[in-house]
Protein backbone atom coordinates (compact mmCIF):
# COMPACT_ATOMS: atom_id res chain seq x y z
CA UNK A 1 0.00 0.00 0.00
CA UNK A 2 1.31 3.57 -0.81
CA UNK A 3 1.88 6.07 1.63
CA UNK A 4 -0.03 9.96 1.34
CA UNK A 5 0.29 12.90 3.38
CA UNK A 6 -2.39 15.49 3.45
CA UNK A 7 -1.84 19.07 5.12
CA UNK A 8 -4.48 21.49 5.81
CA UNK A 9 -6.58 22.43 8.52
CA UNK A 10 -8.50 20.18 11.03
CA UNK A 11 -11.96 21.97 12.11
CA UNK A 12 -14.89 21.46 15.14
CA UNK A 13 -18.11 20.57 13.28
CA UNK A 14 -21.12 22.03 14.64
CA UNK A 15 -24.33 21.00 12.81
CA UNK A 16 -28.12 21.89 13.54
CA UNK A 17 -29.89 18.44 13.64
CA UNK A 18 -33.13 17.07 12.06
CA UNK A 19 -32.61 19.88 9.62
CA UNK A 20 -33.32 22.56 11.54
CA UNK A 21 -32.70 26.21 10.68
CA UNK A 22 -30.12 27.88 13.30
CA UNK A 23 -32.70 30.34 14.36
CA UNK A 24 -34.54 27.15 15.65
CA UNK A 25 -31.49 24.84 17.32
CA UNK A 26 -31.02 24.37 21.08
CA UNK A 27 -28.20 21.92 20.75
CA UNK A 28 -25.57 20.59 18.16
CA UNK A 29 -24.51 17.61 16.38
CA UNK A 30 -20.26 17.64 16.90
CA UNK A 31 -17.75 16.04 14.13
CA UNK A 32 -14.63 17.09 13.26
CA UNK A 33 -13.37 18.06 9.53
CA UNK A 34 -12.09 19.48 7.09
CA UNK A 35 -10.64 19.10 3.21
CA UNK A 36 -7.12 17.40 3.56
CA UNK A 37 -8.00 15.28 7.16
CA UNK A 38 -11.46 13.39 5.08
CA UNK A 39 -9.24 12.91 2.16
CA UNK A 40 -7.17 11.22 4.73
CA UNK A 41 -9.28 9.45 6.70
CA UNK A 42 -10.70 8.02 3.37
CA UNK A 43 -7.80 6.80 2.30
CA UNK A 44 -6.91 5.28 5.46
CA UNK A 45 -9.87 3.16 4.99
CA UNK A 46 -8.92 2.03 1.90
CA UNK A 47 -5.82 0.34 3.78
CA UNK A 48 -3.16 2.78 2.51
CA UNK A 49 -1.05 4.72 5.08
CA UNK A 50 -1.98 8.26 5.61
CA UNK A 51 -0.82 10.95 7.01
CA UNK A 52 -2.12 14.08 8.19
CA UNK A 53 -0.32 16.95 9.00
CA UNK A 54 -1.96 20.39 10.95
CA UNK A 55 -1.56 22.49 13.85
CA UNK A 56 -3.93 22.34 16.43
CA UNK A 57 -4.00 23.74 20.22
CA UNK A 58 -2.21 22.16 23.50
CA UNK A 59 -5.80 22.26 25.01
CA UNK A 60 -8.72 19.26 25.12
CA UNK A 61 -10.33 20.16 22.23
CA UNK A 62 -7.17 20.05 20.08
CA UNK A 63 -6.34 16.64 21.27
CA UNK A 64 -10.07 15.74 20.44
CA UNK A 65 -9.80 16.70 16.91
CA UNK A 66 -6.69 14.67 17.04
CA UNK A 67 -8.32 11.76 18.82
CA UNK A 68 -11.11 12.02 15.91
CA UNK A 69 -8.19 10.87 13.26
CA UNK A 70 -6.38 8.03 15.51
CA UNK A 71 -9.79 6.51 15.65
CA UNK A 72 -9.65 6.20 11.33
CA UNK A 73 -5.97 5.16 11.53
CA UNK A 74 -4.61 8.42 10.35
CA UNK A 75 -0.89 8.71 11.27
CA UNK A 76 -0.96 12.07 13.29
CA UNK A 77 2.69 11.98 15.18
CA UNK A 78 3.96 15.41 13.10
CA UNK A 79 0.97 16.81 14.27
CA UNK A 80 1.85 20.80 15.92
CA UNK A 81 0.70 22.05 19.25
CA UNK A 82 0.76 25.47 18.89
CA UNK A 83 -1.93 28.47 18.23
CA UNK A 84 -4.56 29.89 20.18
CA UNK A 85 -7.20 27.51 18.94
CA UNK A 86 -9.08 24.91 16.33
CA UNK A 87 -11.40 26.59 13.90
CA UNK A 88 -15.15 25.75 14.05
CA UNK A 89 -18.02 25.74 11.10
CA UNK A 90 -21.38 25.69 12.04
CA UNK A 91 -23.67 24.26 9.45
CA UNK A 92 -26.97 24.40 8.82
CA UNK A 93 -27.83 21.14 6.20
CA UNK A 94 -30.61 22.02 4.13
CA UNK A 95 -33.50 20.43 2.63
CA UNK A 96 -35.23 20.18 -0.95
CA UNK A 97 -35.22 24.13 -1.85
CA UNK A 98 -33.55 24.94 0.57
CA UNK A 99 -29.79 25.22 0.51
CA UNK A 100 -27.31 24.18 3.23
CA UNK A 101 -25.46 27.34 4.88
CA UNK A 102 -22.21 27.15 6.14
CA UNK A 103 -20.70 29.94 8.70
CA UNK A 104 -16.94 30.14 10.06
CA UNK A 105 -15.65 30.93 13.22
CA UNK A 106 -11.79 29.85 12.08
CA UNK A 107 -9.69 33.36 12.49
CA UNK A 108 -6.59 33.11 14.45
CA UNK A 109 -6.65 29.58 14.57
CA UNK A 110 -3.81 26.83 14.71
CA UNK A 111 -3.58 26.25 10.98
CA UNK A 112 -3.31 30.33 10.23
CA UNK A 113 -0.29 30.95 12.54
CA UNK A 114 1.78 27.90 11.77
CA UNK A 115 4.84 27.98 10.23
CA UNK A 116 7.09 25.43 7.93
CA UNK A 117 9.93 25.13 10.64
CA UNK A 118 7.31 23.59 13.09
CA UNK A 119 7.49 20.41 10.80
CA UNK A 120 10.59 18.10 9.47
CA UNK A 121 9.17 17.87 6.34
CA UNK A 122 12.26 15.99 5.07
CA UNK A 123 11.38 13.14 7.51
CA UNK A 124 7.60 13.87 6.33
CA UNK A 125 7.93 12.94 2.74
CA UNK A 126 11.12 10.67 3.17
CA UNK A 127 8.79 7.39 2.10
CA UNK A 128 5.69 9.19 0.79
CA UNK A 129 4.09 8.42 -2.64
CA UNK A 130 1.96 10.67 -2.69
CA UNK A 131 1.06 14.63 -1.35
CA UNK A 132 -2.27 16.32 -1.34
CA UNK A 133 -3.54 20.19 -0.96
CA UNK A 134 -6.36 21.98 -1.27
CA UNK A 135 -7.35 25.56 -2.00
CA UNK A 136 -8.71 25.99 1.29
CA UNK A 137 -5.36 26.09 3.57
CA UNK A 138 -3.79 28.84 1.20
CA UNK A 139 -6.78 31.03 2.04
CA UNK A 140 -6.82 30.79 5.53
CA UNK A 141 -3.98 33.73 5.81
CA UNK A 142 -0.55 34.71 4.49
CA UNK A 143 1.23 32.51 7.22
CA UNK A 144 -0.52 29.59 5.57
CA UNK A 145 0.20 30.67 1.90
CA UNK A 146 4.35 30.08 2.72
CA UNK A 147 4.00 27.25 4.75
CA UNK A 148 1.65 25.55 1.75
CA UNK A 149 4.19 26.48 -0.54
CA UNK A 150 7.15 24.96 1.92
CA UNK A 151 5.98 21.90 1.95
CA UNK A 152 4.64 21.33 -1.35
CA UNK A 153 9.01 22.74 -2.48
CA UNK A 154 9.69 19.85 0.54
CA UNK A 155 7.59 17.49 -1.43
CA UNK A 156 8.85 17.77 -5.22
CA UNK A 157 12.31 17.40 -3.80
CA UNK A 158 11.57 13.74 -3.40
CA UNK A 159 11.36 12.06 -6.64
CA UNK A 160 8.62 10.31 -7.99
CA UNK A 161 6.27 11.71 -5.32
CA UNK A 162 3.38 12.92 -7.04
CA UNK A 163 1.20 15.68 -5.83
CA UNK A 164 -2.84 16.62 -6.11
CA UNK A 165 -4.75 19.63 -5.58
CA UNK A 166 -8.08 20.02 -4.63
CA UNK A 167 -8.56 24.09 -5.61
CA UNK A 168 -11.54 24.41 -3.71
CA UNK A 169 -12.62 28.12 -3.98
CA UNK A 170 -14.19 29.25 -0.98
CA UNK A 171 -15.39 32.84 -1.54
CA UNK A 172 -15.91 33.25 2.36
CA UNK A 173 -11.98 33.03 2.85
CA UNK A 174 -10.72 34.85 -0.01
CA UNK A 175 -10.97 37.06 -3.07
CA UNK A 176 -10.85 35.25 -6.57
CA UNK A 177 -8.41 37.87 -7.44
CA UNK A 178 -6.20 36.52 -4.39
CA UNK A 179 -6.59 33.26 -5.25
CA UNK A 180 -5.49 33.35 -8.58
CA UNK A 181 -1.93 35.15 -7.51
CA UNK A 182 -1.37 32.70 -4.52
CA UNK A 183 -2.32 29.38 -6.74
CA UNK A 184 -1.06 30.03 -10.18
CA UNK A 185 2.38 30.36 -8.18
CA UNK A 186 1.43 26.87 -6.78
CA UNK A 187 0.50 24.82 -9.78
CA UNK A 188 4.42 24.34 -10.74
CA UNK A 189 4.36 21.64 -7.92
CA UNK A 190 1.12 20.08 -9.11
CA UNK A 191 0.71 16.87 -10.88
CA UNK A 192 -3.03 16.09 -10.61
CA UNK A 193 -5.45 18.73 -10.54
CA UNK A 194 -9.17 18.51 -9.32
CA UNK A 195 -11.41 21.48 -9.76
CA UNK A 196 -14.98 22.23 -11.35
CA UNK A 197 -15.25 25.02 -14.16
CA UNK A 198 -16.05 27.89 -11.03
CA UNK A 199 -13.00 26.40 -9.54
CA UNK A 200 -11.46 26.73 -12.67
CA UNK A 201 -12.28 30.42 -13.37
CA UNK A 202 -12.27 31.74 -9.41
CA UNK A 203 -8.84 29.92 -8.80
CA UNK A 204 -6.75 30.09 -12.27
CA UNK A 205 -8.40 32.22 -14.30
CA UNK A 206 -9.76 29.45 -16.72
CA UNK A 207 -13.17 29.95 -18.73
CA UNK A 208 -14.63 27.86 -21.03
CA UNK A 209 -14.59 29.39 -24.92
CA UNK A 210 -17.97 30.09 -26.73
CA UNK A 211 -19.54 27.26 -24.43
CA UNK A 212 -22.76 27.00 -21.72
CA UNK A 213 -21.37 24.74 -19.30
CA UNK A 214 -25.01 24.60 -17.37
CA UNK A 215 -26.83 23.00 -20.32
CA UNK A 216 -26.54 19.49 -21.43
CA UNK A 217 -23.72 17.95 -23.71
CA UNK A 218 -22.45 21.07 -24.25
CA UNK A 219 -21.32 21.64 -20.69
CA UNK A 220 -18.99 18.43 -21.25
CA UNK A 221 -17.92 20.60 -24.22
CA UNK A 222 -16.74 23.50 -22.12
CA UNK A 223 -14.70 21.30 -19.55
CA UNK A 224 -12.90 19.86 -22.31
CA UNK A 225 -12.02 23.34 -23.63
CA UNK A 226 -11.29 24.47 -19.60
CA UNK A 227 -8.97 20.85 -19.07
CA UNK A 228 -7.20 21.83 -22.92
CA UNK A 229 -6.15 25.37 -21.31
CA UNK A 230 -5.46 23.59 -17.79
CA UNK A 231 -2.89 21.50 -19.86
CA UNK A 232 -1.55 23.86 -22.03
CA UNK A 233 -0.33 26.35 -19.29
CA UNK A 234 0.53 23.94 -16.28
CA UNK A 235 1.46 20.67 -18.29
CA UNK A 236 -0.55 18.37 -15.49
CA UNK A 237 -0.31 14.95 -15.85
CA UNK A 238 -4.20 14.38 -15.12
CA UNK A 239 -7.11 17.13 -15.17
CA UNK A 240 -10.50 16.04 -13.08
CA UNK A 241 -13.81 17.83 -12.10
CA UNK A 242 -17.16 16.11 -9.90
CA UNK A 243 -19.92 17.30 -11.99
CA UNK A 244 -23.05 18.04 -9.44
CA UNK A 245 -26.59 18.50 -11.09
CA UNK A 246 -28.38 20.26 -8.04
CA UNK A 247 -31.73 19.43 -8.37
CA UNK A 248 -32.88 20.25 -5.29
CA UNK A 249 -30.73 20.18 -1.90
CA UNK A 250 -31.66 16.46 -1.64
CA UNK A 251 -31.88 15.54 -4.93
CA UNK A 252 -28.45 15.85 -6.80
CA UNK A 253 -27.06 13.91 -10.30
CA UNK A 254 -23.09 12.94 -9.90
CA UNK A 255 -20.59 11.72 -12.69
CA UNK A 256 -17.36 13.19 -13.01
CA UNK A 257 -14.92 13.45 -16.00
CA UNK A 258 -10.97 13.25 -16.50
CA UNK A 259 -8.47 14.11 -18.80
CA UNK A 260 -4.96 12.90 -19.54
CA UNK A 261 -2.62 16.06 -19.98
CA UNK A 262 -0.60 14.40 -22.39
CA UNK A 263 -2.75 12.73 -24.69
CA UNK A 264 -5.54 14.68 -24.20
CA UNK A 265 -8.31 11.62 -23.78
CA UNK A 266 -11.22 12.73 -22.41
CA UNK A 267 -13.53 10.63 -20.17
CA UNK A 268 -16.73 11.10 -18.98
CA UNK A 269 -18.06 8.69 -15.90
CA UNK A 270 -21.06 6.69 -15.20
CA UNK A 271 -23.57 9.06 -13.98
CA UNK A 272 -25.35 8.23 -10.33
CA UNK A 273 -29.11 9.87 -9.07
CA UNK A 274 -28.34 10.46 -5.52
CA UNK A 275 -31.37 11.26 -3.48
CA UNK A 276 -32.32 11.52 -0.88
CA UNK A 277 -29.01 13.29 0.66
CA UNK A 278 -27.87 12.67 3.80
CA UNK A 279 -24.96 14.82 4.19
CA UNK A 280 -23.10 16.66 1.11
CA UNK A 281 -20.43 18.48 2.99
CA UNK A 282 -17.24 16.32 2.49
CA UNK A 283 -18.57 14.79 -0.96
CA UNK A 284 -15.59 16.70 -3.19
CA UNK A 285 -13.44 15.32 0.00
CA UNK A 286 -14.69 11.67 -0.73
CA UNK A 287 -14.21 11.84 -4.28
CA UNK A 288 -10.49 13.49 -4.18
CA UNK A 289 -9.81 10.23 -2.23
CA UNK A 290 -11.31 7.85 -4.46
CA UNK A 291 -8.99 9.23 -7.47
CA UNK A 292 -6.15 8.97 -5.83
CA UNK A 293 -6.54 5.61 -4.55
CA UNK A 294 -7.64 4.73 -7.97
CA UNK A 295 -4.33 5.74 -9.15
CA UNK A 296 -2.06 4.74 -6.82
CA UNK A 297 -3.26 1.45 -6.80
CA UNK A 298 -2.36 1.43 -10.23
CA UNK A 299 -5.65 1.65 -12.13
CA UNK A 300 -5.92 3.75 -15.48
CA UNK A 301 -7.53 6.82 -15.31
CA UNK A 302 -11.11 5.58 -16.37
CA UNK A 303 -11.08 2.86 -13.76
CA UNK A 304 -9.44 5.34 -11.03
CA UNK A 305 -12.41 8.01 -11.76
CA UNK A 306 -15.56 5.24 -11.71
CA UNK A 307 -13.50 4.05 -8.47
CA UNK A 308 -14.15 7.98 -7.62
CA UNK A 309 -17.40 9.19 -8.32
CA UNK A 310 -18.54 5.47 -6.63
CA UNK A 311 -17.08 6.49 -3.45
CA UNK A 312 -18.22 9.90 -3.87
CA UNK A 313 -21.93 9.05 -3.95
CA UNK A 314 -21.36 6.29 -0.98
CA UNK A 315 -20.68 9.44 0.92
CA UNK A 316 -23.53 11.25 0.85
CA UNK A 317 -25.81 8.61 2.48
CA UNK A 318 -23.47 9.15 5.60
CA UNK A 319 -23.73 12.09 8.17
CA UNK A 320 -20.87 14.07 9.35
CA UNK A 321 -17.45 15.01 6.93
CA UNK A 322 -16.05 11.51 6.70
CA UNK A 323 -16.45 9.09 4.35
CA UNK A 324 -16.53 5.67 6.45
CA UNK A 325 -16.88 3.25 3.38
CA UNK A 326 -14.43 0.14 2.84
CA UNK A 327 -13.00 -0.78 -0.54
CA UNK A 328 -15.57 -3.65 -0.82
CA UNK A 329 -17.96 -1.08 -0.47
CA UNK A 330 -16.97 1.25 -3.43
CA UNK A 331 -16.07 -1.43 -5.35
CA UNK A 332 -19.45 -3.60 -5.41
CA UNK A 333 -21.08 0.22 -5.95
CA UNK A 334 -18.57 0.85 -9.12
CA UNK A 335 -19.12 -2.89 -10.34
CA UNK A 336 -22.51 -1.74 -10.81
CA UNK A 337 -24.73 -2.54 -7.58
CA UNK A 338 -26.34 0.33 -6.42
CA UNK A 339 -29.81 -1.76 -4.90
CA UNK A 340 -29.05 -0.77 -1.52
CA UNK A 341 -29.78 -4.05 -0.13
CA UNK A 342 -29.63 -5.64 3.15
CA UNK A 343 -25.96 -7.00 3.54
CA UNK A 344 -26.53 -10.43 5.47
Amino acid sequence: MAKIVTMGEIMLRLSTPNNEKFIQADEFDINYGGGEANVAVSLANYGHEAEFITAVPANPIGECAVAALRKYNVGTKHIARSGERLGIYFLETGSAMRASNVVYDRAHSSISTATADQFNFDEIFADADWFHFTGITPAVSDAAIELTEAALKAAKAHNGLQVSVDLNFRKKLWSSEKAQKVMTNLMQYVDVCIGNEEDAEKVLGFKPGNTDVTSGELELAGYVDIFNQMADKFGFKYIISSLRESHSASDNGWSACIMDGKTREFYHSRKYHITPIVDRVGGGDSFAAGLICGLVDGKDMKAALEYAVAASALKHTIPGDFNLVTRADVENLAGGDGSGRVQR
